[in-house]
Formats: structure tokens, C-alpha cells, sequence
């Protein structure tokens, strides 16, 4: 918890709730987005063969599709905004304050699928 420098200065500028020298309200000197949260990386793969059928019709088509998604698998964490309470209503820290306990994408998937065109 921020503390305050001197009586003064905690009586013009702190929450009273709060006893001297605490002085919850106050916010730090950090400069907006300062901090930067993990980056996203995903790479999707596609892969298809037409199948022409001229029994059926000139245009008929039966198409082969393979579909990867998150091919390298990667881990996309998402940013630690689940847990933004760093204190309790008594002033005491919060073990899990900032933790990342999710992940933003989800892992490698594959799908096949036939597709008719006509």
C-alpha cells in the first residue's frame, strides 16, 4: 500500500478511511501501456483437392478439404486482467494478484471435410 510522506500531505491528498500513513487511493508514477501483456502467435494451414465429377454434371465438383488450425501448437496466454485485486477490504495482498490462469486461443485442431459444388 502507498504510504504517505507526512500528516500534510495525507490529509489533502488520502482516502480517510484509510489510518496515517496509509494512502490507498493514491496511484503510482507509471506511464499508460507501459506494460505490455503476451504476444499472440497462431499459424492456420488449408489444404484441398477438386475432384471433378462429369458423370453427374460439367460443373459438379467433390472437394477434399484439410484444415489445420494452430499448427505449431503454441501457447497464446491471456493477459492477467482476471485478477486485478492486489489487496483485500483489509489491506492485505491477494496471492493470486496478477496471475495468468487462462490461455487466450485454443490448441492445435484438424478437421477434414467434403465439400460438394455444383
Amino acid at each position: 500500500m502507498p504510504l504517505a510522506p507526512t500528516p500534510t500531505f495525507y490529509a489533502a491528498n488520502c482516502n480517510p478511511a484509510f489510518l496515517f500513513p496509509t494512502c490507498a487511493n493514491l496511484h503510482g508514477n507509471l506511464g499508460r501501456n507501459t506494460l505490455i501483456g503476451p504476444g499472440v502467435s497462431k499459424l492456420d494451414f488449408s489444404v484441398f483437392k477438386n475432384n471433378p465429377v462429369k458423370r453427374i454434371s460439367e460443373s459438379f465438383n467433390v472437394q477434399f478439404r484439410a484444415e489445420v488450425f494452430n499448427v505449431l501448437n503454441h501457447t497464446n496466454f491471456s493477459s492477467p486482467t482476471d485478477n486485478l485485486n492486489v489487496f483485500d477490504q483489509h489491506g492485505q495482498p491477494v496471492d493470486s494478484a496478477g496471475l495468468i490462469t487462462s490461455t487466450q486461443t485454443s490448441s492445435r485442431q484438424i478437421q477434414f471435410a467434403l465439400k460438394l459444388i455444383w
